[in-house]
């Protein structure tokens, strides 16, 4: 049985703000979804949506064919492999997929560490925040092993606009640190931007409503304006600062320069909450 005729079960770990939604969407598919969680009450977000909870990860592991793990960073994925009964639950033919943002070459050692147990591994960062996967509209980019590739293809699809093999282990993590480090720049133009016309004396929703839908526009205005609060910010900010230390770490391990982009990108990331909170207080006038 495989994915590509819908057979396939499907484990998921990390029911957080992007992860719960691409839950649900697998859950709302033709695919049987299984879910674990360290707190009991993270399955509150799962009500109504079709799925087999479990008491522990090595349970779900041991009942799926795939197991999607969305969590922070590289060493909480170790946390997982590591737990009670993991072991014998990795069993051959297993796919375990990382679609979270990491290191590249951690993510090629978690891959050498599964292939001794024949499980193959896919790092298969996604693009789009909270946002795109509820509107089920992620960008799926996947490294490793291609026949795992595609037995997961179809699972991706069900919270993904795009899907796309970016080559072996670890290229889904370069490209997506590329990704990021893109977005962080664009970032940094529109921090300055907002603390720019901040002090123009100008009606600042106004003024971005025209830049929207003009030349000057962009992803990252445009969801600066609709899907960042200054409630998420702080942690998003967070997380910003993680990948652009990855992307810089990730370039250097290829012999090449990241500091004119890592420093863009890090001055974007950190007038993040300054530029929401402008942005807030602009609305409010």
């Amino acid at each position: 049985m495989t994915a590509n005729q819908h057979t396939a079960t499907v484990g998921f770990i990390g029911l957080g703000d992007q992860g719960a939604p691409m839950a649900q969407a697998i859950g709302d598919s033709d695919f049987a979804l299984h879910v674990w969680a360290r707190r009991p009450q993270s399955l509150d977000v799962l009500a109504g949506t079709r799925c087999t909870a479990h008491d522990s990860a090595a349970s779900l592991a041991s009942a799926v064919d795939i197991l999607e793990l969305c969590l922070r960073d590289d060493r909480d994925i170790w946390d997982v492999l590591g737990t009670p009964g993991m072991e014998d639950a990795l069993r051959p033919g297993l796919i375990v997929v990382n679609h979270g943002t990491g290191d590249p070459g951690e993510n090629r050692e978690i891959a050498g560490h599964l292939a001794g147990k024949r499980v193959s591994y896919l790092d298969a960062p996604v693009s789009g925040g909270g946002a795109g996967a509820r509107a089920r509209t992620l960008t799926t980019m996947a490294g490793g092993d291609h026949t795992a590739y595609q037995e997961c293809e179809p699972v991706f699809a069900t919270f993904s606009r795009t899907v796309a093999y970016m080559g072996p282990s670890g290229s889904g993590q370069v490209t997506k640190l590329l990704n990021n480090a893109m977005t962080m720049s664009n970032l940094g133009n529109a921090v300055d931007l907002i603390r720019l016309l901040s002090r123009l004396g100008m009606d600042v929703q106004v003024v971005l409503d025209v830049i929207t839908v003009s030349s000057g526009g962009s992803t990252v205005l445009r969801t600066l304006r609709s899907d960042v609060t200054t409630q998420i910010a702080p942690h998003i900010q967070s997380l910003m600062r993680k990948d652009i230390e990855h992307f810089a770490g990730a370039i250097r391990a290829y012999g090449l320069d990241p500091q004119p982009l890592h420093d863009r990108g890090l001055a974007g990331a950190s007038g993040l909450v300054e530029a929401v909170g402008l942005l807030a207080a602009g609305a409010g006038r």
